[in-house]
């Protein structure tokens, strides 16, 4: 899009963009935790994304009127609230709050469902590890929820309407805290299950913990109706509660009465369901609806007044966004606005678990103690539960972060192809990232880091941060990378948070920065290099938590202290290559290594038959390093490919672990083919390699991805090359 006069020049544009943002953002407020108020900014982002923001200062001046006067109308009229406290429902037990906190008949109700449910003869040994038995029991009558931060609740949170059919969309944060971590093979008190079949799409998790929900309605919603499917308890005038079961749907009138008592709603057995839904009278109705529409309305303005677009220029990103969306919601529906209970064990409820524990703390003014993170001394993958804390500040009871990063990925997939590949080659390999899983045969699809978000794990978070990083230090053009200091912070701030995430990726990041500090040495590029030094500073954080709060030097994290998270350390190598000289096969060391090996080749497919695949693609990927015909920077960034499947030499391995280096090894080995591989081919097959460049299903796609390109304003190739 051609410069304005209006426009304000190129270096303020990023600033200019996050003022808008800031201003969406406080008329929207937070917590940002319904998918409107979401979809909202994420169209705002995207708009934001493309245009450029005016200079003119009398369009931000009424902006900001705007803004003010809708602050001001949020405040004078506002939807009445309905308090709401929940909770897990677990009886008996040593300080159990819910003995004494909850009412008299509705514990004894609760206590007899679950008495039911759950008799006491099958239950679980308290002393095996994962029973519900031998879990704390509630310390609070309400959970804590991200949702109430910051309108200070009664109970748990505050609402405007109940709608909701399963307990996976109601948001019920407590399911995630990690005193409730029940293994299935040992509980008979379940988490959660996996759902079949197509119902498992929008709902694809039954919540299986027993729990209830408690909601008092103010006087304002006399006269609208509470609808409701499985146990109720409705409190009378004299404070006494009546059990309302119901195997239909039913539907009860708020009463004068009605008004301030409480009515629980109760979901306590593996198959227990509970769906309630308020039918607000028609004035209730329309202030439900004035909040968002305000929005709306104001994010409109802002976009009118202060942003100059292109409409051509949404195509694509819209486009690749939309798949994005489907993609994530055919593999995780609830990372849209839901709950989902993680798995028993796992890094997920861990780390989320303690990033509620670190929210309360801050709230409760204990700075020092949420920084410490619930460890003294990191064990694993320290930077997690900080940015689960920071996502559920900004976005409540969700997981809208994860999606953010989730969604911001094919772009980054598209840029990167781009920096060595004509535009439709780019567009082409980021629709098939997003749209076709074919990629699951090399570990490079978009569903493999769905998948690993939703179940909670960092690894996503840190291969998308550490992905913006590599273009950081590559460029996004042949020119280079910016040799301005703000970009070079800025990149080398995005490696160390992927490395604090995860540290299994600082050997690649070291041979990153290392590669790039050399080269602005080598260029007289000094704002570059300090750019580089103190944008990875932070990552010394770590040591440095360690230190402070457990008194010892470790750099990461102490799991590297662990014998069994090594199995084969580097001395193992030493001994297996001196039972390999003897041409001892059946020496335990020569074994390890070969299965160490072999399990990282396995590769994310977990395929043994693409071991081979996988072997050969990383030889292309040290032949590129090592040949000087390729770009200095791609070299690099082979090199640092390499440095992160180092790690999986000598400690556990997990798909997971490496999902960025074999994306990186894709495009290194898209480069190679079309430097090498592809003439060396067309040497020896020429009638192959012109019959598929010339097949009309080759042609047919090129010349719509061409058309698709010039129609998103996308252009000619970056690099033709």
């Amino acid at each position: 899009m051609a410069a304005d006069s209006s426009d304000a020049p190129q270096r303020f544009q990023l600033a200019l963009r996050l003022a808008v943002l800031a201003l969406m953002i406080a008329v929207i407020g937070l917590p940002i935790n319904h998918l409107f108020s979401y979809a909202l900014l994420m169209i705002a982002v995207i708009v934001l994304a493309v245009a450029r923001v005016t200079a003119q200062r009398q369009r931000w001046t009424i902006a900001i009127v705007i803004v003010l006067a809708a602050l001001i109308g949020k405040t004078a009229v506002n939807a009445p609230q309905i308090e709401e406290g929940h909770n897990v429902f677990l009886p008996g037990g040593a300080d159990n709050a819910l003995v004494g906190g909850l009412p008299v008949d509705v514990y004894r109700f609760m206590t007899t469902e679950f008495d039911r449910a759950y008799p006491a003869a099958s239950r679980c040994d308290a002393k095996t590890v994962g029973c519900w038995q031998a879990s704390e029991r509630p310390k609070r009558v309400y959970a804590f929820s991200f949702d109430g931060i910051y309108d200070k609740p009664a109970y748990s949170r505050r609402v405007i309407g109940i709608d909701f059919a399963d307990a996976e969309w109601q948001r019920l944060g407590f399911v995630n805290e990690v005193a409730y971590n029940w293994y299935s093979e040992t509980s008979d008190v379940k988490r959660g299950q996996r759902r079949r079949g197509l119902q498992a799409v929008l709902h694809p998790w039954h919540i299986m913990m027993p729990h209830f929900v408690m909601f008092s309605f103010p006087t304002a919603f006399v006269g609208s109706q509470l609808c409701w499917q499985g146990n109720v308890l409705w409190e009378g005038a004299d404070g006494s509660f009546a059990a309302l079961p119901q195997a239909e749907f039913t539907c009860r009138t708020l009463a004068p009465g009605d008004a301030g008592k409480r009515i629980f709603g109760v979901a306590i057995g593996p198959n227990a369901a509970l769906a309630m839904t308020l039918r607000p009278t028609f004035a209730i109705h329309l202030l439900q609806l004035y909040r968002p529409v305000l929005a709306l309305l104001v994010v409109i303005a802002l976009l009118f007044l202060l942003v100059r677009c292109n409409p051509r220029r949404l195509v694509f990103p819209v486009t690749l966004a939309g798949l994005s969306l489907v993609a994530i919601a055919a593999n995780e529906a609830t990372l849209l606005g839901g709950v989902r209970p993680f798995d028993a064990g796992n890094d997920g409820l861990v780390y989320d678990s303690w990033a509620r524990l670190m929210v309360q703390q801050l709230l409760a003014g204990d700075v020092v103690g949420a920084l410490m993170g619930g460890e003294t001394v990191f064990y694993f993958t320290p930077g997690s539960r900080y940015l689960r804390a920071v996502e559920h500040l900004i976005f409540g009871e969700t997981s809208f972060g994860t999606v953010s990063l989730l969604l911001l990925l094919p772009f980054l997939v598209f840029v990167l192809f781009q920096r060595y590949f004509v535009a439709r080659t780019a567009l082409a390999m980021a629709l098939i990232f997003v749209a076709i899983p074919i990629g699951a045969l090399f570990g490079s699809t978009f569903f493999i880091y769905v998948k690993h978000a939703a179940h909670g794990f960092g690894d996503s978070t840190a291969a998308i941060l550490f992905l913006a990083g590599v273009l950081g230090i590559v460029g996004i053009s042949p020119h280079g990378p910016s040799a301005r200091f703000a970009s070079a912070f800025g990149t080398a701030l995005l490696l160390a948070v992927a490395v604090f995430v995860r540290p299994n990726l600082a050997i690649g990041a070291a041979v990153l920065l290392g590669g790039a500090g050399l080269a602005a040495l080598r260029q007289r590029q000094h704002q570059r290099l300090a750019g580089l030094c103190f944008g990875f500073l932070p990552v010394f954080g770590m040591a440095l938590h360690n230190w402070y709060y457990g008194g010892v030097f470790v750099l990461f994290s102490r799991h590297t202290d662990l014998a069994q998270s090594i199995p084969m350390p580097p001395g193992a190598y030493i001994a297996a290559l001196w039972e390999l000289l003897r041409l001892d096969f059946a020496g335990g060391d020569l074994a390890r290594g070969a299965r160490q090996i072999g399990r990282m080749l396995l590769g994310p497919s977990e395929s043994i038959a693409l071991v081979p695949v996988h072997a050969a693609a990383l030889l292309i990927v040290v032949r590129v390093l090592l040949s000087r015909r390729y770009e200095g920077w791609l070299r690099l960034m082979a090199g640092a490919t390499l440095g992160l499947y180092t790690p999986a030499l000598f400690f556990l391995y997990s798909d997971r672990y490496q999902i960025i280096a074999w994306l990186l090894t894709l495009l290194i080995c898209c480069v190679w083919a079309r430097e090498e591989g592809l003439p060396w081919l067309n040497r020896r097959f020429p009638r192959v390699v012109d019959g598929m460049q010339c097949h009309p299903a080759m042609v047919w796609l090129s010349r719509r991805l061409d058309g698709f390109a010039r129609t998103a304003g996308i252009g000619p190739a970056i690099s033709a090359r």
